[in-house]
């Protein structure tokens, strides 16, 4: 199976191990770094790992290309489409104005409150440790900001792509998503990315960056029964 089939697993059974719970059977992240979680395989043993990670009241993000299996003990309580997509070719770097800057540990706040707001997807207190993050600043406020996510060798996920409403309508998702993938290029990783299947919008967005379709993925948000 190629890695971009199961990129939750690909990620916390390599790069991201470090930020993850679980064994060789099944993984999740660290409850503050993100949701995501995924067994290896579809096979017994690693669902019931699965399942054993999930506490009562905790909820977890499974995202493949396979169809879901819901472990035993565990139940569905959301379950979508999403699109899975992969730079053709590494993208240039997006002619430099001065005004994308690195983000850190120093704006943790910041990034979270943007992200509760916009909502890209899951994204919790200590999910900048997962890549690398850049944002746009305006008037000293954070306006906008992209960044890395699931990563394992030679691909590294674009995530965590948004803009506070009081900025949208000036190019900067798309400016950061080109910033964001051009360095994933440079450091000789392919960038690849994830958005909902029927965000046209955003999918248009990525297409016009060289993002081209790779496959659908289902999406599932599990929770103890």
């Amino acid at each position: 199976m190629h890695p971009l089939d199961r990129p939750v697993w690909s990620s916390l059974s390599t790069a991201h191990e470090a930020l993850s719970l679980g064994d060789a059977r099944a993984r999740r992240y660290l409850p503050d770094v993100n949701l995501f979680a995924s067994a290896c395989d579809d096979g017994d043993e690693a669902l019931a790992a699965l399942a054993a990670l999930v506490g009562a009241g905790e909820q977890v993000y499974q995202l493949q290309v396979p169809a879901i299996t819901v472990p035993p003990g565990l139940a569905a309580v959301r379950q979508a489409w999403g699109v899975q997509m992969v730079a053709d070719a590494p993208l240039a770097p997006e002619p430099d104005t001065g005004d994308i800057v690195p983000l850190g540990d120093d704006d943790a706040a910041e990034m979270l409150a943007l992200a509760q707001l916009t909502q890209p997807g899951p994204f919790l207190a200590h999910t900048h440790r997962m890549g690398r993050f850049h944002g746009v600043r305006i008037a000293g406020r954070l306006a906008a900001m992209a960044g890395e996510r699931m990563r394992f060798p030679g691909w590294t996920e674009l995530s965590g792509v948004c803009t506070h409403p009081d900025f949208r309508g000036r190019g900067l998702a798309r400016r950061l998503s080109q910033h964001v993938a051009s360095l994933i290029a440079a450091r000789g990783d392919t960038a690849f990315l994830h958005a909902w299947r029927d965000n046209a919008p955003a999918i248009r967005l990525y297409e016009s960056l060289g993002f081209a379709w790779r496959s659908d993925v289902h999406v599932a948000v599990l929770a103890r029964v």
